[in-house]
């Protein structure tokens, strides 16, 4: 990978509605996989937890509720308190995480001027991906 966006991301889960532990997490961003971020929890288990979600989700939470299933974010508070709210879900099994906000867009709006928007498809061999898809060796 020629270069990443890492950005170190404490945020909190959310036990019970008056119980909240601190979680060390880091933002990952890289033109490999230009649409996606990727948020790798470090929790109390052998391996660290990774979740993708798209870009432009995050984009669209950092200011308004957004997204639907899997990953929900929403914006609460303003100015420097201001705070990322993400659910995430899996059939197992859900979490409520808190995060700040103007670390997030911060690390959000560094994304952008590694890979533009629009231009996520810039650096991605169509023929080669679709020759390795068919191939069955993706």
């Amino acid at each position: 990978m020629s270069s990443c966006i890492d950005q170190s991301l404490p945020t909190e889960l959310t036990l019970t509605p008056d119980q909240r532990v601190t979680v060390a997490t880091r933002l990952l961003y890289g033109p490999h996989d230009p649409y996606a971020v990727h948020i790798v929890f470090y929790a109390d288990t052998d391996e660290p937890v990774t979740w993708a979600f798209d870009r432009d989700l995050l984009a669209q939470g950092i200011l308004r509720p957004s997204g639907e299933g899997d990953v929900r974010l929403w914006p609460t508070r303003t100015g420097p308190d201001a705070v990322l709210n993400l659910a995430l879900s899996r059939p197992h099994g859900a979490a409520h995480l808190t995060a700040s906000l103007p670390v997030v867009t911060q690390w959000l709006e560094r994304t952008y001027h590694l890979v533009p928007s629009g231009r996520e498809g810039d650096g991605i061999d169509l023929n080669a991906e679709l020759s390795r898809l068919l191939q069955g060796t993706a």
